[in-house]
């Protein structure tokens, strides 16, 4: 029976250490890699991430985030050789706004839904200097046989996100997590997606 009590005393113990009270603004940094999805994966190679964002929790369940992401991927070297070219790379800057739901707010181990849309900057850049096209062109890249290659090229346009993740809550507040989000760029005519895929802390 002791046992039995002192088994029950620590359990409580543990549950007290994770039933925090939610804060009401919440911060995020987070890094990664990131993978190029749909359409791109067949010119990008995967790159890395880094991020950070704050937000507000309305209640335990549900919170927004205001997220800012720098993504980098290489252009594919099947890409680069088609297009006479040596080097290459695109950089994606987002800022979103992103409302979270938490599906399991108070237990040691979070797992939440997350996703909105907001503002991107797509910049593509190829190394070697601008030359006169002698093989195909790339319509992803905007790139057609007109005689040169464009050495680089940024726009801004809109775009969407869905994701998950799981959390590990920390017994003196905030959340390890990690994070998997579908970024979907609209682009003219086209589109580009990719998923960055992250790791890092919340509170």
């Amino acid at each position: 029976m002791k046992t039995f009590v002192c088994v029950s005393i620590l359990a409580g113990f543990a549950v007290a250490g994770f039933a925090q009270e939610v804060p009401r603004y919440s911060f995020a940094v987070s890094g990664g890699y990131t993978v190029p999805a749909g359409s791109a994966s067949s010119y990008l190679d995967g790159g890395y991430n880094i991020g950070g964002g704050a937000g507000v929790n309305f209640t335990p369940y549900l919170g927004a985030m205001l997220d800012f992401s720098f993504d980098s991927m290489g252009i594919s070297s099947n890409v680069l050789s088609s297009l006479g070219d040596t080097a290459g790379d695109v950089k994606t800057y987002s800022l979103t706004l992103d409302p979270i739901i938490h599906l399991l707010p108070k237990a040691p181990l979070d797992v939440y839904i997350t996703g909105g849309g907001g503002l991107y900057h797509w910049k593509q850049d190829f190394t070697q200097p601008a030359a006169p096209l002698t093989m195909g062109f790339n319509s992803f890249f905007g790139i057609y046989p007109t005689g040169m290659t464009p050495l680089g090229y940024g726009i801004n346009k809109p775009g969407v996100d869905i994701g998950a993740g799981v959390g590990l809550k920390h017994k003196w507040g905030g959340e390890f997590f990690a994070e998997a989000k579908y970024n979907y760029i609209y682009i003219g005519s086209y589109h580009a997606a990719y998923i960055p895929m992250t790791f890092g802390f919340r509170r």
